[in-house]
């Protein structure tokens, strides 16, 4: 039975619209073929994201406001969902997942990974400053509006999203390592570039190349090593469902800390993201890649005009989300009222 307490709270244009609608079940919850095409859309930008190194699928999931229901959506693959799959009772176990939810923003993901990874490689190959100047915008309007959605800003808040920041700064600085190829290796390579992959901030691709396994993986896809891409998707599955329900545990829990450790991923990120980069002559990582150091532009020129349009057009389309989802609140919270008006 359905009862309702609404409680919504919006970051940067995503909803957690915790619909306190709090429904016995919540998985039950259908929506309309548009809604379900404005996921699939949502799911396409996670699979862009995804394909950039250095740019987390989780901080797409974030920007766009799906991000606490995908975290429980995969959590909803539990005991009970396996119990009854290998019961072979195949209704209750669909039932029981967040299936509809999953299959459309997995079908935007896989759509944008196959239809644009040549263009975002090309584009990152040839016009990274601009590229990355667009991500650049997306990021910093949101740490703005993530700030306006925690209930109050205290030395502890800032505290954890400093170390937040901290780690992820550190994080996307160090070198990538010379690591073993074996199995064991290569499954704990899946579960944590799976888990990095939730979290905003960190792209789980990043993670790879951090543990010498980015291009290993690469040629194993190209070369269809399914042995090899069957360990790393069992590390990734087992590395997912154990750390999904730890990290809806802590935003059930411990929500104003979470999200400002999120918050401080975010920000910490920004150092990859940075869209103006110089190469160090002479030094290179275990893969021969020259290292890069943050600078500013040399001089203005229309390329760095071009930039910073980027860079507004990143803060603006933020800015507008959450402009919808704060509209979108007060409808439904007005019509929600009206409802129990009319009830009582």
């Amino acid at each position: 039975m359905l009862f309702y307490l609404h409680r919504f709270v919006s970051i940067s244009g995503y909803e957690y619209q915790e619909s306190e609608a709090v429904m016995s079940d919540p998985v039950q919850c259908h929506r309309s073929f548009k809604a379900y095409l404005v996921l699939a859309i949502k799911g396409f930008c996670m699979g862009a994201s995804d394909v950039v190194p250095g740019v987390s699928g989780g901080t797409m999931a974030f920007i766009l406001g799906i991000y606490k229901e995908l975290i429980e959506s995969i959590r909803s693959f539990d005991l009970v969902f396996l119990k009854s799959l290998f019961s072979l009772k195949l209704r209750d176990a669909l039932n029981h997942v967040s299936w509809r939810f999953l299959m459309a923003v997995g079908i935007g993901i896989f759509t944008a990974v196959f239809s644009l990874a040549r263009i975002l490689s090309w584009l990152l190959q040839n016009r990274p400053i601009l590229i990355w100047s667009f991500f650049f915008g997306l990021i910093v309007a949101s740490l703005f509006t993530v700030s306006r959605y925690l209930d109050r800003w205290t030395p502890s808040i800032f505290a954890w999203a400093g170390l937040g920041a901290a780690c992820t700064y550190c994080l996307v600085g160090m070198v990538p390592a010379s690591t073993p190829d074996t199995p064991w290796f290569l499954f704990m390579s899946g579960a944590i570039a799976i888990c990095a992959m939730i979290l905003p901030g960190i792209s789980g691709a990043f993670i790879l190349v951090l543990m010498g396994k980015y291009h290993y993986v690469l040629e194993a896809v190209n070369n269809r090593d399914f042995l090899t891409l069957f360990i790393v998707a069992a590390g990734a599955v087992a590395g997912l469902i154990s750390f999904i329900r730890f990290l809806n545990w802590l935003l059930n829990k411990y929500y104003n800390f979470t999200i400002a450790v999120l918050t401080g991923f975010m920000l910490g990120s920004l150092r990859k993201i940075w869209p103006w980069k110089k190469s160090l002559q002479g030094m290179t990582d275990n893969h021969g890649n020259a290292q890069q150091v943050n600078i500013l532009p040399s001089q203005w020129s229309m390329e760095v005009m071009l930039a910073l349009c980027l860079v507004v057009l990143g803060f603006l389309i933020v800015f507008f989300m959450d402009f919808l989802a704060e509209k979108r609140k007060r409808s439904t919270i007005a019509k929600e009222r009206e409802r129990l008006r009319l009830k009582c």
